[in-house]
């Protein structure tokens, strides 16, 4: 579940301090309505993301098609007078047709039958959904699902090219290392209702035995099971992120 911190200005300096402390403790705490929207929007955006992914043309026009309309609908309720904490935030209209830009530039490419193209430009509204909870001090677990994506995407695009360098197995390892940690976060982080469903546990269960694997393959300095290793990284975080991503 996402949440969000009231202005300083708000709120006297002790009851300020009692809702930061609930809201560190109490991740499930619910959130604006705003943010709730923007989550329930992130839904059929990651399973847009996913289809372009797998090559799905039908599948890919439905769920962009999905997301579009669900996105459309957020920005015509909220997009003039948003709700706090984004009523402060200048840009706050500018990133929701920033992101409609992204969806119809994708759902032309999906169209096109471009869809690798597609998933790249789709890429862009989770930065840019990233962005708008910085900027306004919110945080939803999908935050820790991206702070893990970044990382892993690094090891995918870099990982055969550091291993090919002098010294490369060590770079890995400290890669690895790092993706181990961001890994154990999306347990730790994760709201009291994800952490107790079943289905949630089993897929986080994959995803970090797929790093445990790449740490193993380090471990015996075996260079092609690095490579598999690395190979396997994806799966499993893909599976985690069209549910609970």
């Amino acid at each position: 579940m996402p949440r969000s911190l009231p202005s300083l200005r708000r709120l006297g300096a002790a009851a300020f301090a009692a809702t930061l402390t609930a809201a560190l403790l109490s991740p499930a705490q619910a959130a604006d309505a705003i943010t709730d929207a923007l989550q329930a929007a992130y839904v059929p955006y990651r399973a847009a993301l996913f289809r372009t992914n797998s090559k799905a043309q039908a599948e890919s026009e439905q769920a962009i098609a999905a997301a579009r309309g669900q996105w459309r609908a957020l920005a015509d309720r909220h997009g003039a007078r948003p709700g706090a904490p984004y009523d402060r935030d200048p840009a706050f209209a500018a990133t929701l047709r920033q992101v409609d830009d992204v969806y119809a530039r994708a759902e032309a490419q999906i169209v096109a039958r471009q869809l690798p193209e597609a998933h790249e430009t789709l890429e862009k509204a989770r930065d840019l959904l990233s962005d708008l909870r910085r900027r306004n001090g919110v945080v939803v677990f999908s935050d820790h699902m991206n702070a893990y994506h970044e990382q892993m995407e690094h090891v995918l695009v870099d990982g055969a090219k550091v291993l090919a360098q002098p010294g490369g197995l060590l770079e890995v390892a400290a890669r690895a290392g790092t993706l181990d940690y961001l890994a154990r976060r999306l347990r730790s982080e994760a709201p009291p209702a994800l952490a107790q469903d079943g289905e949630f546990k089993t897929l986080t269960d994959a995803v970090l035995a797929s790093v445990v694997a790449l740490r193993a393959a380090v471990a015996r300095q075996d260079e092609a099971a690095v490579r598999e290793a690395i190979g396997k990284l994806k799966g499993p975080y893909s599976r985690l992120f069209l549910k609970f991503g």
